[in-house]
């Protein structure tokens, strides 16, 4: 899969058939637009691409409000969207400037003046130019003047429900990472940097691995702890991942994200873990002791076991 970073000048492509979004999670509605679009191109012998934002739109319109934190890292999103078999991906730079283009200006002057599209593959509820003022009728109405197909794809349901990113962001937020993994049709990942702790679990027992986490950009689950999957390289292993403020041990409010490895001992600092989230087991608490707190520990690695254990079915 070719990924490019806006469209820099000489770049080709041949006869493009194009979506266009956020694409934030590429949920199964995502995958759904992306598989036509990727076995219609592929039978005409055409170019699939996917054309999406960096920064998300939102974080440069309102840059101080955080309200918008991303279910997938653009790491985690691009490895997705390989998987499913694009061409190209184009990261486009989302500025201020660029968002005061009018849709048909960005119609006009970027999906034809620059990338020659032949035919686009959009959602249902697409909107885009400035202000999301461009509905599907225009863009029909574009195609038919710049010379390009235009097909719509509907709703994907998921028993009653439409599939939407903002559905899936509720559920990480209420900690309903299950229903968050049938939207998503993956297991919700938080990916990072082992770094430095305060080594405080080693001294109970439970040596647990810190992981870096921008957490102004990245949405992480509700506070509590959750049984997950650890990735580590290659290597698939079990672990309880506890995010909050270790109000037990901790003098501070900061938010962190850690994981204790189930029979694992190794010194990984420095390397990356990706986490998928299983379930979540409990709130966090406030212990009266250490030896509560350890006590409380030894029944969650039990809980976490049991819950990895009945989704491993």
């Amino acid at each position: 899969m070719r990924v490019l970073h806006g469209i820099p000048e000489g770049t080709t492509f041949k006869d493009p058939v194009l979506t266009l979004g956020t694409f934030d999670g590429v949920h199964i509605g995502h995958q759904a637009i992306i598989a036509n679009l990727v076995a219609e191109a592929g039978a005409m012998g055409k170019e699939s691409v996917l054309f999406t934002f960096h920064p998300h739109p939102r974080m440069v319109i309102y840059p101080d409000s955080h309200s918008v934190r991303l279910i997938d890292s653009v790491e985690e999103k691009l490895e997705k969207l390989e998987a499913l078999g694009l061409d190209t991906v184009i990261l486009f730079p989302f500025t201020k400037e660029f968002s005061r283009l009018s849709a048909m200006e960005f119609v006009r002057d970027v999906l034809v003046g620059k990338i020659g599209i032949s035919e686009m593959r959009v959602g249902y509820d697409h909107h885009f130019g400035k202000n999301r003022e461009g509905s599907f009728a225009e863009l029909v109405e574009l195609g038919e003047l710049y010379g390009f197909q235009v097909e719509e794809i509907k709703a994907i349901q998921f028993g009653e429900v439409s599939v939407s990113s903002t559905k899936i962001r509720n559920a990480v937020l209420e900690g309903d990472v299950q229903l968050a993994a049938d939207y998503l049709g993956s297991n919700f990942k938080i990916t990072g940097e082992v770094v430095h702790g305060k080594k405080l679990g080693r001294t109970i027992g439970f040596p647990t691995a810190n992981i870096a986490v921008d957490v102004t950009t990245k949405l992480l689950p509700k506070i509590g702890v959750y049984s997950v999957i650890v990735w580590h390289e290659n290597s698939q292993l079990h672990g309880v991942m506890n995010i909050g403020v270790k109000p037990t041990v901790s003098g501070t409010n900061e938010l962190t994200v850690e994981v204790f490895i189930f029979d694992f001992d190794k010194e990984i600092y420095g390397d990356i873990l990706r986490l998928e989230c299983i379930e979540r087991l409990r709130d966090e608490q406030k212990f009266d002791s250490l030896d509560s707190l350890k006590l409380q520990l030894k029944k969650d690695v039990e809980m976490a076991k049991h819950s990895l254990l009945h989704y491993s079915k």
